[in-house]
C-alpha cells in the first residue's frame, strides 16, 4: 500500500462523462469531482451574428473532473481516461497528474490516505 497522494484532473467533453464516471469506478475509483468549465483550444470556434455584428466564440462546453488516488494506481485511471475519452479529433481534452503533499477529511481529522477512505 502507498502513502503516495496524487490528483488527477481531466478536461474533456461532458457527454463522455457517464461512461467515464462508470469506468473509473470499476478500477476503485470513489471519489471524483466534476466542475462545469469553458475552454479553448485547438478545436475551430463559431462565428454568429449578434445584433447585426459577426461574433467570433470560440469557448466550448467542458467538464473537469478531479480525482485523488492513493491505493488505485495512477496508470490505471490515466489508461481507463485516455481510453474512454480519444476520438482522435481536438477538444479530447486533457489530463493533469499532481502529486500532493497531504489531505486532511475536516470531519475526523485523519490525515494522508486515511482521509481517503470511507470509514464512516
Amino acid at each position: 500500500m502507498s502513502d503516495v497522494l496524487t490528483k488527477i484532473e481531466i478536461i474533456t467533453r461532458p457527454s463522455k462523462f457517464e461512461e467515464l464516471k462508470q469506468e473509473l469506478a470499476k478500477i476503485g475509483v470513489s471519489g471524483i469531482t466534476v466542475t462545469d468549465a469553458l475552454g479553448c483550444g485547438l478545436q475551430k470556434g463559431i462565428t454568429e451574428l449578434y445584433r447585426g455584428v459577426k461574433k467570433q466564440d470560440n469557448m466550448h462546453a467542458r467538464i473537469k473532473v478531479e480525482i485523488v488516488v492513493c491505493e488505485v494506481p495512477v496508470s490505471d485511471v490515466v489508461d481507463k481516461a485516455r481510453k474512454v475519452l480519444n476520438t482522435g479529433q481536438p477538444g479530447d481534452g486533457k489530463i493533469f497528474i499532481y502529486e500532493l503533499k497531504n489531505a486532511i477529511k475536516i470531519r475526523t481529522g485523519e490525515e494522508g490516505s486515511q482521509a481517503l477512505r470511507n470509514n464512516s
